[in-house]
């Protein structure tokens, strides 16, 4: 059913949306500082956002927008300039043909990516679907739902902040929407092509994007994954309220309110390094939680990929699974990779010598199979790990084989 969303309910959203973001998803930080600016005036014509089911948006057509790049280059954006410019070209482009574009979509679970699509559709007076193309942050293109479901990407914008747009259009082999599997393809050849654009010193590691324009049959078929703004949205306000405080008790709400089986996948611990480079429009790091005798490692490509323990010979974790940090004690419970390290490199104070905890579920079904667990096992071959995807529960019952 639809909703609305006010400026006070983006603070729920992206704390809710940040933990389901599996470390990435763009940072707290930035989609704060986006947030920060939502009133009505200037620049926003209204302070409210109707968010739609996929079984409501019948109005038109909608497209995917985000922020593409590197996490810790985005934090200091204070208006989604970028994205909402790549929107305006894919509405001209639609009114061109006698078409109306009516909706947008985040394209993943994220504080940035679920932020940027309320703002950018309070910017046009667009509405949201509660739904998105991983039900969890994701490094690449061709682990969205909409690259598996081979919707079209053209037109596919990418757009700077100060306003330079770049459109991407790969030529089909054969006919006007290419064959079976050129929309795979290209999913994977735009990915390519972006990365070296928000790399170019005018983009600045990142850029708006808008492509994959859906029409509300193919909207359907290319969204099996829904209701996660509100799923976000009710998990923030939770929080907010206090009523979750410790590991068992997310653990339980997981459970109940989403039908979600997760679990602590280590003991309490201090967080003692994150190391970060970012390049290619990419955070890629390191995170280590030191716990009694274990030390905890978690590899993550501006989302959280893989997590160890040094106590055994595989990784307890590989995505597409989740893998979520939650601290205890005082203060903000929810942080992405790219909000455990400062601007200075230095670890963020916030945290301290609290206790933290990584949290892990299995990966959305549509995750397990085809194009994007292919996706997924490529890039973890390129981070050294050279296995078969392993789903949680089989490495939590010691099926894997191995070490216990």
């Amino acid at each position: 059913m639809a909703y609305e969303l006010t400026r006070d309910d983006l603070e729920p959203l992206l704390l809710g949306a940040a933990f389901f973001g599996s470390g990435g998803g763009g940072t707290i930080e930035s989609a704060r500082h986006l947030a920060e600016k939502f009133v009505a005036g200037d620049y926003y014509p209204t302070d409210k956002v109707k968010v739609v089911s996929v079984d409501e948006a019948t109005d038109g057509e909608a497209v995917m927008v985000a922020y593409l790049g590197a996490p810790e280059a985005i934090n200091k954006a204070t208006h989604p300039d970028g994205p909402v410019i790549a929107v305006q070209n894919v509405q001209a482009r639609l009114a061109s043909q006698s078409r109306r574009l009516a909706y947008v979509m985040p394209p993943e679970s994220g504080a940035l990516g679920f932020t940027v699509a309320a703002l950018v559709a309070a910017k046009l007076g667009l509405a949201v679907i509660d739904a998105d193309g991983a039900g969890r942050a994701v490094p690449s293109l061709p682990m969205l739902t909409f690259a598996a479901e081979e919707i079209d990407p053209r037109p596919a914008f990418i757009v700077s902040q100060g306003g330079l747009c770049v459109e991407l259009d790969v030529t089909p082999r054969q006919g006007n929407h290419g064959g079976k599997t050129h929309q795979r393809d290209v999913s994977a050849i735009v990915e390519q092509m972006l990365r070296p654009v928000v790399a170019d010193p005018e983009f600045g590691q990142f850029g708006g994007l808008a492509m994959w324009v859906m029409t509300p049959a193919n909207l359907g078929r290319a969204t099996p994954i829904r209701g996660t703004l509100k799923r976000a949205l009710d998990l923030g306000r939770a929080l907010q309220a206090g009523d979750i405080r410790s590991v068992p008790q997310i653990i339980g709400y997981l459970a109940e309110h989403c039908g979600i089986a997760a679990r602590a996948i280590s003991e309490p611990g201090t967080l003692v390094s994150a190391k970060v480079d970012t390049s290619g429009g990419f955070d890629v790091g390191k995170v280590a939680i030191d716990a009694g005798d274990h030390t905890y490692t978690v590899i993550y490509q501006n989302e959280s990929l893989l997590a160890w323990d040094s106590r055994r010979a595989q990784p307890i974790v590989l995505a597409p699974d989740s893998i979520a940090y939650f601290v205890g004690g005082e203060g903000q419970s929810i942080f992405s990779n790219g909000d455990l390290v400062q601007d200075n490199g230095k670890l963020n104070p916030a945290i301290g010598k609290r206790p933290v905890t990584l949290i892990a579920w299995r990966a959305e079904p549509e995750l397990q199979s085809g194009l994007i667990l292919d996706s997924f096992m490529e890039l973890l071959n390129s981070l050294g790990y050279l296995g078969p995807y392993v789903p949680l529960e089989a490495k939590q019952s010691g099926r894997e084989g191995g070490a216990a």
